[in-house]
């Protein structure tokens, strides 16, 4: 079984997560990442602009990817993805800042 170690540098202590609770953690991740990119496309069906735009910068929080990855590790497709999330977060932020 593969195990993943997660490090505390206040305490030195060191906590060992099994495989099957990081796939729990990466489905919850994926799980809010969507329900975030629902409520963003309801709050732009909705004309409520800035608040799809704080709820698209929170979804990146959860990262629907593996998060234990770096990120010269992963697929090109998923680092396109999160660039472009980001991208268009900024956009929007640009747009309500200078042209609202």
């Amino acid at each position: 079984m593969k195990a993943f170690a997660t490090y505390n540098k206040n305490t030195f202590m060191q906590k060992v997560i099994t495989e099957k609770e990081h796939t729990q953690s990466n489905k919850i991740n994926r799980y809010a990442y969507i329900l975030f990119l629902v409520l963003v496309v309801y709050l732009i069906i909705i004309k409520d602009y800035e608040m799809a735009l704080t709820n698209m910068g929170i979804a990146l929080v959860f990262d629907p990817f593996d998060a234990t990855v770096k990120w010269q590790d992963r697929p090109r497709y998923q680092r396109v993805w999160l660039i472009t999330h980001v991208a268009i977060t900024f956009l929007g932020l640009g747009y309500i800042l200078f042209f609202k």
